[in-house]
């Protein structure tokens, strides 16, 4: 089959147990700690993507063991190049599984795997600890062998299953952010951050983070249900 070829719509059924599955996954804390991982990966990589973008220089990335992680640049402290950087990193999850959701609305399974693996490899190149070598590697490992290996049917399920977590998952860390806040913690928080720089409440970019994940998981939402 060619990488381009739209495939056929998977059965509803299907869809609506992976978007189940993938809540499953995203409320109990056990499962969470475990799965927030891949969430982490695309909290970072927003914010490395938007810093080369933005014309900043990329000096690494780290990802953690308790799914905390850093991306360190280069470039003016201030200015529109780094605000757009820090506020890249929460929305990236979201935006990732809208993304998602509308190639899966147009039949593009194939493309989807893809172009994860090639985003995967991307981050790879600038990862700078070992667990997050690690962690990037077993992900993208999984999103080739599924690609490559998997059945029409086993490449849906897991693509679905993929976009309905950024989806859903990508609601969670903002208001684990704002609980944090709330309890005194999380004093350089990237809403803390843009506080700083561009003199708007942290409580007001809290409620950016919101908006786009809660638009995000709606919008998406609908295209994977087909509405």
């Amino acid at each position: 089959m060619d990488l381009f070829d739209p495939q056929a719509a998977p059965a509803e059924w299907l869809v609506i147990a992976t978007g189940v599955a993938a809540l499953a996954v995203t409320v109990p804390r056990r499962t969470w700690l475990l799965a927030r991982n891949a969430v982490t990966i695309a909290h970072e990589g927003g914010h490395a993507l938007v810093a080369v973008v933005s014309g900043r220089r990329l000096e690494a990335v780290r990802l953690h063991s308790d799914t905390s992680g850093l991306t360190v640049t280069r470039g003016r402290p201030t200015g529109l190049g780094m605000v757009l950087t820090a506020a890249a990193g929460y929305p990236a999850a979201p935006l990732l599984g809208l993304g998602g959701a509308a190639l899966l609305g147009a039949g593009r399974v194939t493309v989807l795997l893809w172009l994860a693996t090639a985003l995967l490899l991307a981050l790879l190149v600038m990862v700078r600890n070992a667990y997050g070598v690690l962690t990037v590697l077993l992900t993208g490992a999984l999103f080739v062998l599924v690609s490559w290996l998997g059945a029409p049917e086993v490449r849906a399920a897991f693509a679905y299953a993929a976009v309905w977590f950024l989806l859903i998952g990508g609601v969670r860390p903002a208001f684990e952010l704002q609980a944090k806040r709330r309890r005194g913690g999380a004093p350089d928080s990237d809403a803390d951050q843009l506080s700083r720089l561009t003199h708007v409440p942290a409580g007001v970019w809290l409620a950016f983070f919101h908006t786009v994940s809660l638009c995000c998981l709606i919008g998406g939402g609908r295209w994977l249900l087909g509405f």
